[in-house]
């Protein structure tokens, strides 16, 4: 695979991730954005294009000192936050959405409880970043500190923010983190939900370890 080929494979594959945020109520409209690093290029949706309108030609990458390499779309206005986590992590894809849940509980609390054993594929119980206007500086800060020692947070007021090695691997622990949001709320309006101890959130991140078809 030639290295135009491998960007537009890659590109291929962040319009379908970002289109099935869509088509999945993970965002609405324009809202939400997601990205992916091949090489020293973050590729990017762009910023107010609707998803199904985004075809091959419309490719946008940028460096990871933010300046644009390829394209004539302006990035998402939310790319410091992209940036400031592919230069703080290993990361190779993010999902960022505005879910209706997680979102909801965003305003609630400053952490997610571990209502659920999944919270251990985040890293555990999810944070919720200081809350900063969209597109700032100031917004990839927070988040940075919500994300020490996990993969996801929830971002006040906002939405949520998860990245992985793969875009399919960011998209399916965005979409669980909204289902937990969703348990955790529907518990909360009947009651006290209970919460996992830390020592089962480590005893199934090191399950999840091994988990699937191996080999």
């Amino acid at each position: 695979m030639t290295a135009d080929s491998e960007l537009v494979a890659a590109w291929r594959e962040v319009v379908a991730t970002a289109r099935r945020t869509a088509d999945e109520g993970l965002v609405v409209g324009t809202s939400g954005n997601v990205s992916a690093r091949v090489g020293d290029l973050v590729l990017v949706t762009p910023s107010g294009v609707r998803y199904d309108r985004l075809g091959d030609a419309d490719l946008v990458a940028v460096g990871l000192d933010g300046g644009q390499r390829i394209g004539a779309l302006r990035p998402t206005s939310e790319l410091p936050m992209h940036l400031a986590v592919y230069r703080a992590t290993d990361a190779r894809a993010i999902v960022h959405t505005h879910a209706v849940h997680a979102t909801a509980v965003s305003t609630l609390v400053d952490e997610l409880p571990a209502v659920h054993y999944m919270c251990a594929a985040l890293g555990g119980a999810v944070r919720v970043a200081g809350y900063a206007t969209y597109g700032t500086e100031e917004l990839a800060r927070q988040m940075l500190a919500a994300l020490r020692d996990r993969t996801g947070c929830l971002l006040r007021n906002h939405g949520t923010l998860v990245y992985a090695d793969t875009l399919e691997t960011a998209y399916d622990h965005t979409a669980q983190l909204e289902w937990m949001c969703h348990v955790w709320l529907t518990a909360r309006a009947a009651g006290t939900p209970s919460v996992l101890p830390q020592t089962e959130i480590a005893r199934v991140a090191e399950r999840l370890r091994g988990y699937g078809q191996q080999g």
